[in-house]
């Protein structure tokens, strides 16, 4: 094998991948339909195995210096009135954990990746053919080249999956809700903390971080399974205009207008990936394209970026493609359950109705929960 290993997507999982095959002298291709790497995003956490990796590549002092540094979550009643708090800062205490902006991230990330990889960005993979030697990879605009392996890291709507794996129907579990990300206006939002108001089955929020002077919106819905382009930003927009654009309470007119203008407006479903195996061939999946957890387990950077370094040692130690990507599965799998179980988490965020809310803010109010004495 010449080591020629062509990555699909230039996010977490993506870089992380490229980065380590660098490192052991393989030869690694990032190919990208953004025009360069996405800065976009919520927050994500690094949490233990993901942070000891972020400190073999060097990165850590940067990560913590960038960190989100959100302190709490409030929960508010349409007067803005806190009803619940939780307190992260003493949560967070033992500093297994870092809090910071998905954007900062990828950043970072790609500036260690360095030129020992190469990039192809404004394109993307559109097929694939496997045969005993190698794979062809063809390209949108017409182009193909040649390749040892691929590995999908192209997110939960994977290209590479669908070619190689068959519909997207057989591997992605929708979870009964949907969610939305946007720019928002700092002025909405308590400096260093999470805002959350609630309405039955529906939760608009805005994401402060001390160290960024940009807020983020954020709604969520409950809904069964909807069908729309998944690459169609207006229809993304009409879907939460339609969930939301009713509302007057509290200051979800606000951010919701705020989120409809801006060009970065990131929808999508809330949904897991489970599949019984990542590799097809010559063909592997990483991150969210492998085993998405969904936002509410937060657990996705993490996911990425361990599975990414232990596929990548897998690929430089193993005698062949077919034990490295089994030696990389039997790794990993054991991660990805414990973080697929997500437990309660979309319940507080998103209680099904009034009930649920005052049930949510009882039990965010014990100690227990809310980091008090």
């Amino acid at each position: 094998m010449s080591g020629r290993i062509l990555i699909a997507g230039a996010s977490i999982a993506g870089t992380t991948l490229a980065y380590w095959l660098a490192r052991h002298g393989l030869r690694p291709t990032v190919v990208e339909r953004a025009p360069e790497p996405r800065m976009g995003g919520n927050g994500v956490d690094l949490r233990d195995e993901a942070m000891a990796v972020a400190e073999r590549m060097g990165i850590m002092p940067q990560v913590r210096e960038a960190a989100a540094d959100v302190r709490g979550i409030k929960f508010v009643d349409a007067d803005d009135r806190a009803v619940a708090r939780i307190d992260m800062s003493r949560l967070q205490s033992g500093g297994g954990e870092v809090e910071i902006m998905r954007g900062d991230l990828v950043r970072l990330l790609h500036e260690a990746a360095g030129p020992g990889v190469e990039h192809l960005f404004g394109t993307a993979v559109q097929g694939i053919e496997q045969d005993g030697d190698g794979v062809t990879v063809s390209f949108e605009g017409g182009a193909s080249r040649r390749f040892d392996l691929v590995v999908g890291a192209d997110g939960l709507h994977s290209t590479v999956r669908r070619l190689a794996f068959g519909p997207e129907s057989g591997s992605v579990r929708h979870m009964g809700h949907y969610f939305a990300f946007a720019k928002a206006d700092a002025a909405l939002a308590e400096d260093r903390c999470v805002t959350m108001y609630n309405l039955p089955g529906k939760m608009a929020g805005v994401y402060r971080s001390g160290n960024h002077a940009q807020a983020r919106a954020y709604f969520i819905f409950r809904s069964e399974p909807l069908t729309y382009d998944h690459r169609d930003t207006g229809e993304h927009k009409r879907l939460v205009r339609q969930a939301f654009g009713h509302e007057t309470s509290w200051r979800v007119r606000e951010l919701l207008a705020g989120a409809l203008d801006d060009p970065d407006f990131y929808f999508d479903a809330l949904s897991q990936v489970r599949m019984p195996s990542w590799s097809s061939g010559r063909v592997a999946l990483a991150g969210d394209a492998a085993h998405c957890a969904a936002p509410a387990s937060g657990a996705g950077a993490e996911l990425a970026i361990v599975g990414a370094y232990r596929l990548a040692e897998a690929l430089a130690t193993a005698p062949d493609h077919t034990a490295a990507f089994r030696q990389y599965q039997e790794g990993h799998r054991g991660l990805v359950r414990r973080e697929q179980r997500i437990g309660p988490n979309v319940r507080m965020m998103v209680p099904k109705n009034r009930l649920g809310m005052w049930t949510r803010n009882v039990l965010v109010r014990s100690p227990l929960v809310s980091g008090g004495a």
